[in-house]
């Protein structure tokens, strides 16, 4: 995975609405991901910690990735619109996201 960086986040789903996330991302727009795609992003997954309701994302990134230019993109802001009614949200409509802290990886 030269010039890759592994990325972990964890993200709050509402309760009640574990179907529906899934739905929506068994539906993904085809611009959303050709967008994460170009903007060095691949390698994608979320997985749900069902007694919480955390929602654990991890993806790889490139070294030149402009994962932080896409909050700026129509594509990127009308799925949050999209998908803030189903989990916590900012208040510019971006999923609340924190950063996880890399403790361990064994490539």
């Amino acid at each position: 995975m030269d010039g890759m960086e592994r990325f972990a986040f964890v993200m709050y789903l509402n309760p009640g609405c574990e179907a529906e996330y899934r739905r929506r991302h068994d539906a993904l727009w085809p611009e959303l991901a050709s967008l994460l795609r170009d903007s060095g992003i691949s390698n994608y997954s979320i997985f749900l910690d069902p007694k919480t309701l955390h929602l654990f994302g991890y993806l790889e990134r490139r070294g030149d990735h402009t994962m932080d230019a896409m909050a700026q993109h129509p594509v990127m802001r009308r799925w949050w619109d999209h998908m803030k009614d189903i989990m916590r949200a900012n208040p510019d409509g971006s999923p609340v996201a924190e950063p996880l802290q890399d403790m361990f990886h064994l490539p």
